[in-house]
Parts: C-alpha cells; structure tokens; sequence
C-alpha cells in the first residue's frame, strides 16, 4: 500500500479523540495525555505527529515541515492528502510545524507569534520525542497547574529553551508546544514558565 493509503481508520471518531488528547495537554501542561494512533505515515513522521496533523490541520491551516520531513518522500503529499492543508516553506503562514528532529534549531522567531488583536493566530509546534515523564526534570509552573509540575523529555527539544524565552517576552503573544512521544503527549502552552530543573 502507498503512504498515501494510512489515514485514520474511522476518522471522525479517531480524530475526535486525537483533539480532546491535545486539548487536555495544553489544559494541563506537563501531564502527559494518552494518544493513540495506528497509523504508519512516512517515515521520519512518527505516528504521533501525523496524528495530531490529521486531526488538527485543514485547508485553513497550513503546515510547515522542518528539514527532516521536508525532504522526506511522500511526508508533504501524505498530509496535503488526509488533511487538505498547505505545506508551507514559510514558517511565519504556518498554523502548525512539524518537528521530526528535535535536536534541529529552528526559525522560532520566524513563526506566526499572532498579534495584539488575534493572539491565537499563531503557530502551534508540535515536536516528536522519544519520551516523556512527569516524574522529575523541569519544574513548570502557570494556569493549568495547581502548584507545580515537571517535566523530562528525552531528547529535550534544543528550540525549548528559546521558545520559553521568547513566549515570556511576548505574551500574551506566542507559541504554544505540543511534545508527542510513542502513546502520549505533553502541552506546553505559552503560558506556561520553566522555574527551575530537579
């Protein structure tokens, strides 16, 4: 079968499921949500990222790939085809990016960070790691977290630290992070402060 055939199974109800996963993340940062996905995008697209794409992506909001799945064979068709999105090569149209390699630096000021009137017209990243716990690492703290909350994901994204820095600057303005590890994922909305590391 070709990459182009592995969608969601039953996508209304898979989809569904896939938005209220990454709706309780950013409600809660930090705690891992449980995601599931059988699908078998592309490769390096991890079934979790093509996941939140199918699910969150349209023709209204457009996508931008990093270098690994930009130049990934069958990666841009296999979204334009199940989500109907653009695949953008500027980060600043994008309403979501795809990041397969978390260890790449990316173009974070280039993003979409919304405006004075329209905070939420920005773009939401969504970052493939390979795992992710609650247990010990960083200390997070704002809404959503009743007092504290922490965080370890391996490997750490080398754009998180900017993205915080950035996101205190500008807010309420900014960049919102979605982290998808095999069967669950973690949100990091723009709100959310990094305290300290345990």
């Amino acid at each position: 079968m070709t990459a182009l055939a592995h969608g969601f199974g039953d996508p209304v109800t898979d989809a569904q499921q896939v938005f209220h996963a990454a709706m309780n993340a950013l409600a809660r940062p930090g705690r891992p949500q449980p995601l599931t996905s059988g699908l078998e995008p592309p490769r390096p697209m991890t079934p979790e990222l093509a996941a939140i794409a199918l699910a969150l992506a349209d023709h209204e909001a457009p996508i931008w790939l990093d270098p690994a799945l930009a130049a990934a064979s069958g990666a841009a068709d296999f979204l334009r085809f199940h989500t109907g999105a653009a695949v953008v090569a500027d980060p600043g149209r994008a309403a979501f990016a795809l990041i397969a390699d978390p260890g790449m630096p990316l173009p974070v000021e280039q993003f979409a960070l919304g405006t004075a009137e329209f905070p939420d017209r920005s773009t939401t990243l969504v970052i493939a790691v390979e795992d992710l716990s609650d247990t010990n690492g960083w200390v997070l703290r704002g809404p959503g977290i009743a007092d504290r909350q922490s965080l370890l994901a391996a490997p750490w994204p080398h754009a998180l630290a900017d993205i915080v820095r950035l996101n205190s600057a500008v807010f309420p303005r900014g960049l919102d992070v979605l982290l998808a590890a095999p069967g669950r994922i973690v949100g990091l909305p723009r709100s959310t402060r990094f305290v300290e590391e345990i």
